[in-house]
């Protein structure tokens, strides 16, 4: 029998985590319609061009430089270094459905070279972005995330059908929608782009979430056998196969934690964005996909599970004459 090292009562609470996860979601979602969503330029499309230069290059300055000499169009600048060259690189974004022409590339070009002389500033090389593309991408991992929640839901359906399988399926599927959702808050409220790195994360969690959550439903079902003499009402059952299996979601979970949390300050400290966008969201998705695990899927599927058993029973009441 596996020992129980803790006791709490999550179906008795299960009412305050729903909330705290309805309310940081409603956050998300409200955030998306006062401030809007960043959406990188794979997504909305526009042009990139790189630019090799020595010394140091103020970002700001460079920006204040690029907008100006684009009539006050938002750009954005990441910097960075060119492996064959060793160069400093410098790159400006410029969301647009049309892309920038060549005589404003060369316009560009020209204002940013007077303007950082001093610095040898040369054109690396510059491309046009098609929405297309990054539609296309998103709409496969959509796809991806589609498919492989109605496999999980047969999977868990048939693998713990003495539990109530498809249900339990349903509440798995609901706890990794939930950590999509908080990871899409996350780049909403930190203002970071929708990109790449989002659908990574997405998928990223939803390997760790799912584990989480069988490992729990199993217990579940060892538990209904090994105390079924006992008669344990489906609270005390599902408590006790969450307490039982915390150590072990919190131990897996701590170790990736830790690890993103120093890659996120080392990021932090050297500036490195592009890999922040990537190691932050996956590090509160870690949290999100483990409280999921366990105060959301486990209490969600014992409050639905208590209602279709209760209309079951009142259909089998004999009706009066």
């Amino acid at each position: 029998m596996k020992k129980q090292r803790f006791n709490f009562d999550y179906i008795k609470n299960s009412n305050k985590y729903f909330i705290i996860s309805a309310a940081i979601i409603l956050l998300g979602i409200l955030l998306t319609f006062i401030l809007g969503t960043k959406l990188d330029i794979q997504f909305s499309g526009g042009t990139i061009i790189s630019y090799l230069y020595d010394g140091a290059i103020s970002e700001p300055d460079f920006e204040r430089a690029a907008e100006d000499a684009l009539g006050g169009q938002d750009v954005f600048i990441k910097t960075g270094s060119d492996f064959n060259t060793g160069k400093n690189t410098i790159r400006v974004e410029l969301s647009s459905r049309q892309g920038l022409s060549s005589d404003r590339q060369i316009e560009l070009t020209n204002a940013l070279e007077d303007q950082f002389a001093a610095n040898n500033l040369q054109i690396g090389e510059s491309s046009d972005i098609s929405p297309a593309s990054g539609r296309e991408f998103f709409l496969k991992c959509l796809v991806a995330v589609i498919f492989s929640s109605i496999v999980l839901i047969i999977y868990v359906a048939v693998r713990f059908k003495n539990i109530g399988g498809w249900l339990a399926g349903l509440c798995a599927v609901i706890a990794l929608f939930h950590d999509i959702l908080i990871v899409y808050a996350t780049f909403v409220i930190f203002r970071m782009d929708i990109d790449a790195n989002f659908m990574a994360v997405v998928l990223t969690i939803l390997g760790y979430s799912v584990n989480d959550t069988i490992v729990i439903y199993d217990r579940i079902r060892e538990n209904e056998i090994l105390f079924k003499s006992k008669k344990l009402s489906i609270r005390e059952l599902t408590n006790m196969s969450i307490n039982q299996s915390l150590t072990r979601s919190l131990n897996t979970s701590v170790t990736t934690v830790l690890a993103m949390l120093t890659v996120t300050i080392v990021c932090m400290v050297f500036g490195v964005n592009s890999i922040i966008s990537f190691s932050f969201p996956v590090l509160i998705g870690m949290i999100s996909g483990t409280y999921s695990s366990i105060c959301i899927a486990g209490p969600l599927w014992v409050r639905l599970e208590e209602r279709k058993r209760a209309k079951g029973d009142s259909s089998k009441k004999p009706v009066k004459a």
